[in-house]
């Protein structure tokens, strides 16, 4: 029988205040770095995977980006990013409640310009779940677009709320992605938790080169 991950995630949201969870930024400066290096117009369509309650999304708003995807496989995270967003009457904020290792209402994205992901890919450590998310992927992200994965690296934990983790390197995001995609920037980046303990995560920008 299958890990109920959406039942974790839920419950992980229910348990403890946003501000407190092991993946908390109170800014998300290397990832808003690394897409403001793609010089994206303010209406891109920018999809954020299992984006949870990040403050990226107030950030892109305030920045003027008004065509934003999030999704989460926690319908309990989305509301706690929605209670917390700021308003802005020129943005499209689109939220999709479903599991990027087997999409059902995902399979209908498509044209997206950035494809961003902090802390999500890490947690499948299934080969088919690791396969299912880059076919969805590639099917999503458009010719010239982007991708930021930012991921626990080679050195960083094997562990996260509970679950186990698979840990990257650029190299091996290079080869799932495959010869498509160009890597632009890589760089790795020591993130302080809530608790101040530390991660170790790789940061990694790519640019689609085909279809």
């Amino acid at each position: 029988m299958s890990y109920d991950f959406r039942d974790h995630w839920d419950k992980a949201y229910q348990k403890t205040p946003v501000t407190n969870l092991g993946w908390f930024e109170e800014s998300a400066k290397p990832s808003l770095d690394l897409i403001k290096m793609c010089n994206l117009k303010k209406d891109a369509k920018i999809f954020n995977a299992g984006a949870g309650a990040t403050v990226l999304i107030n950030e892109l708003l305030k920045i003027g980006f008004e065509n934003i995807i999030v999704n989460d496989i926690s319908a309990q995270a989305l509301t706690e990013l929605k209670n917390n967003l700021n308003q802005n009457k020129n943005a499209q904020i689109e939220f999709i409640v479903d599991d990027l290792t087997n999409p059902a209402e995902l399979l209908k994205l498509k044209n997206v310009d950035l494809w961003n992901d902090r802390a999500v890919l890490h947690f499948f450590t299934e080969e088919s779940q690791q396969k299912a998310y880059f076919n969805l992927l590639k099917r999503a992200v458009k010719k010239n677009g982007f991708v930021v994965l930012a991921e626990f690296n080679l050195e960083g934990a094997k562990k996260c709320c509970g679950l186990d983790v698979f840990n990257y390197n650029e190299t091996m995001l290079q080869e799932r992605l495959g010869n498509d995609f160009e890597l632009i920037k890589a760089f790795n980046y020591t993130y302080t938790q809530p608790s101040g303990n530390t991660r170790e995560y790789v940061y990694t920008l790519f640019k689609r080169i085909n279809c």
